[in-house]
């Protein structure tokens, strides 16, 4: 399947992409001046949603032939190895403090 898109939706899903890359960063960033464990584990839970997300959305531009899958497998690839790293940030995290 092959959708056809102007510029302004394809400027869309870039717009996308750099939110949600945006978004998980910044929780990232407020994580490291956080003011409590269950602080810092509630930042970094917001960025593993957001990376979670960042990894469907590119599943589904790529399924629907918006972009090249061979162009963002590896943009995918590291978005989920960035998905894993947080979710084992957060689980160290919990086993140490709770």
């Amino acid at each position: 399947m092959t959708i056809n898109l102007n510029k302004s939706k394809l400027l869309t899903f870039d717009l996308l992409l750099l939110t949600l890359s945006e978004a998980n960063g910044a929780n990232c960033a407020e994580a490291k001046s956080a003011q409590s464990t269950k602080d810092f584990i509630s930042k970094y839970e917001i960025a593993l949603k957001e990376a979670q997300e960042f990894c469907y959305w590119c599943e589904v531009m790529i399924e629907a032939e918006i972009v090249s899958e061979k162009k963002f497998s590896l943009l995918l690839q590291e978005a989920k190895e960035i998905t894993n790293i947080l979710a084992a940030s957060i689980r160290t995290t919990k086993n140490k403090n709770f």
